[in-house]
């Protein structure tokens, strides 16, 4: 079952003298519990195209229906009830509040669904011991390695239940080992919760790790490949 479909999606800008197509004529979809990577170089559209899938951007014409709602369609506040209720983001900046505790970061999303404050806290320890993070609750970003604080972001991005992930280069500041550790949380959260993970990058070891790899070259789908 199709959890997104992408039609003749086209992202056009008209910043400089010749129109610029970010993304042009996309025809996608992703499949519940998929584990897939966009890829390709930088100014390829994948950032644009995942920003159209999360609701980010607006698309200047065809259309993305995720879990049968046209994301174009949405009024900006049922938009930002959507996002909050479906949609995790994982980005390359880890975007954590600086003044607060891993636990608070994790949490805020939860605030904002108005969750009982008991369930909130099961909630919140069990996915920071997921991540390998149970002994660092209290800690501030600021007292987190990189690797770490990518992982309370996997956190935060999964409190809410989201049907899906969307991880725009989430391991372009990690090393190797908080590279390797970071997917492997992924992957087991991907089984487990059986929660669909679109990645966006150049990063060959996400590339590895994922089961589709979808090319992207001038705006345009190249190469879908499933791996067997």
């Amino acid at each position: 079952m199709s959890i997104i479909q992408i039609n003749n999606l086209t992202k056009t800008y008209h910043d400089t003298e010749v129109p610029v197509y970010a993304v042009n004529g996309i025809d996608l979809s992703f499949e519940e519990g998929e584990f897939a990577a966009i890829v390709g170089p930088s100014g390829c559209g994948k950032t644009t195209l995942m920003n159209m899938i999360g609701g980010l951007e607006v698309p200047s014409s065809g259309n993305v229906v995720v879990d049968g709602s046209v994301m174009s369609e949405l009024s900006s506040n049922n938009l930002i009830d959507f996002r909050l209720r479906n949609i995790g983001f994982v980005f390359q900046a880890y975007n954590l509040i600086p003044v607060l505790s891993a636990k608070e970061n994790v949490e805020f999303i939860m605030q904002l669904q108005n969750w009982d404050k008991k369930k909130m806290d099961a909630r919140t320890i069990s996915l920071l011991e997921s991540v390998g993070l149970g002994d660092k609750l209290h800690s501030k970003p600021n007292q987190l390695s990189g690797g770490q604080q990518q992982r309370v972001a996997v956190a935060r991005a999964l409190a809410s239940k989201p049907k899906f992930i969307l991880a725009d280069e989430p391991t372009a500041n990690l090393d190797s080992t908080a590279t390797n550790q970071l997917l492997d949380i992924m992957e087991q959260l991907n089984k487990d919760e059986h929660i669909t993970f679109i990645f966006a990058t150049h990063d060959q070891r996400v590339m590895d790790k994922a089961r589709r790899v979808v090319s992207l070259d001038d705006g345009k789908v190249i190469s879908d490949v499933v791996k067997p």
